[in-house]
């Protein structure tokens, strides 16, 4: 018999906004984290604006001990353990580093690229000969895995405890697999999300692919624009989401709080045939993803009422659309609300899918739809599939069950999830 798998955690670390509290009213307002960066300037960066969550020496002390700090240098790393420990803790468990081994709760927590700043730093000592101050953590902090090597030090988990990377839909693929292991009865909870680091060094390949916005460095929170006639490319971001899957069995018994019901989900690739490349999606295999996530989940197209896109204010917005469109075969006014979170945030890469999924996850608890700021003149292959009205420009409230959260990554892969307003 398939478990129910509800959400009993959230954790975020986002540009405009660190904690669900500040990110919730950062949603709900509008308020854009984007900001100008002089490190970028003097680099000679096209795009000198990013996304970049403020964490304070003080903020660090609450998740880290001062041996854990000493040297440390991965931003990745911090955001993701401080998201993931918060989801831990909002689902009511403690955090003493003394629990018992538990085999019942595992952590799948995704990334792209971990610790490259302590590969900088890395490399330098290495090039002047001095092997030996490369410190004792630089093989943790820069493996891929090193984030959920880091978390599970930190809560003790026995179930499975990995890291996925999967570009742009890491943190959306992660919680879809921390799902199918709870719904197949193989684990009572896994905490899910991902992370991503902020610098040039990050930033730098995609400044040079010209995929980002240079056309706003005076005014940041302007820049980010999905879904706009004037968009003009991405903005990069960072930061990390996490939340705590658990079965509806397990999270009744001990009175947890549920956030919300995940029906299901679909993880797909496009082979990077038929149109799609590394960069640009096979639309048929994006159109694939969503009607199957629809189909797992056991629900109607007409039943999804608000989706949060990928929608990264690049040229294949439009194609998104469209892919909606055809997938759930919905046009004009007919279309779901749909909004992107990347507007307030930028792209936060390998984070970002874990983040949007907690914002949609944080819309339906709080029954309303986030504005999709900065689109003012909606593209008009966007006004070809969807009524202005269901592109909000302000928050709306809105009485809803249902939300739909996809993310589309380079190399053409694909993954779409459902979630559901809880009802026992």
């Amino acid at each position: 018999m398939k478990q129910r798998v509800v959400i009993t955690g959230l954790g975020v670390v986002a540009p405009n906004g660190v904690g669900v509290p500040d990110f919730t009213k950062a949603l709900k307002n509008g308020t854009s984290g984007i900001t100008f960066h002089q490190e970028l300037k003097d680099l000679n960066f096209s795009c000198q604006i990013g996304g970049i969550p403020k964490i304070s020496d003080a903020l660090k002390s609450k998740y880290f001990s001062d041996l854990q700090l000493r040297g440390f240098n991965s931003s990745g790393i911090l955001y993701g353990c401080i998201a993931g420990i918060d989801a831990w803790k909002d689902a009511g468990f403690n955090v003493d580093g003394e629990s018992p081994l538990d085999y019942h709760t595992g952590l799948i927590f995704g990334t792209g690229t971990s610790g490259i700043e302590k590969f900088r730093e890395a490399i330098y000592n290495l090039d002047q000969g001095d092997v030996r101050r490369l410190g004792s953590t630089v093989v943790l902090q820069t493996m891929t895995s090193g984030v959920s090597a880091y978390l599970n030090g930190m809560l003790g988990f026995g179930n499975q405890v990995t890291t996925n990377s999967s570009a742009c839909a890491t943190g959306t693929e992660a919680l879809i697999m921390g799902f199918d292991r709870i719904q197949n009865g193989k684990a009572k909870r896994m905490l899910v999300g991902s992370c991503s680091d902020h610098g040039p060094y990050i930033w730098g390949g995609f400044d040079a692919m010209r995929v980002m916005t240079y056309k706003h460095n005076d005014s940041p929170e302007t820049a980010s624009r999905p879904l706009s006639a004037s968009a003009s490319g991405f903005v990069p971001g960072s930061g990390a989401g996490a939340m705590v899957l658990e079965s509806l069995e397990s999270a009744l018994e001990r009175g947890a709080t549920i956030y919300a019901e995940v029906l299901g989900g679909e993880v797909n690739s496009g082979g990077q045939r038929q149109g799609g490349t590394l960069t640009a999606p096979n639309a048929e295999a994006v159109q694939r993803c969503i009607r199957n996530a629809v189909k797992n989940s056991k629900i109607y197209p007409n039943d999804i009422e608000v989706i949060n896109g990928h929608l990264t204010a690049t040229t294949k917005d439009g194609l998104e659309i469209e892919n909606w469109s055809k997938a759930l075969k919905r046009l004009g006014y007919d279309f779901p609300f749909i909004n992107s979170t990347k507007s307030m945030i930028g792209h936060c890469l390998a984070a970002s899918g874990a983040i949007e999924c907690v914002a949609s996850v944080i819309q339906l608890k709080e029954q309303f739809v986030a504005p999709n700021i900065n689109c003012e003149d909606l593209h008009p292959e966007v006004l070809n599939k969807v009524a202005s009205e269901k592109i909000p420009t302000q928050k709306i409230d809105l009485i809803f069950d249902i939300i739909a959260k996809a993310s589309f990554g380079f190399g053409d892969v694909n993954a779409c999830v459902i979630f559901k307003r809880f009802y026992k």
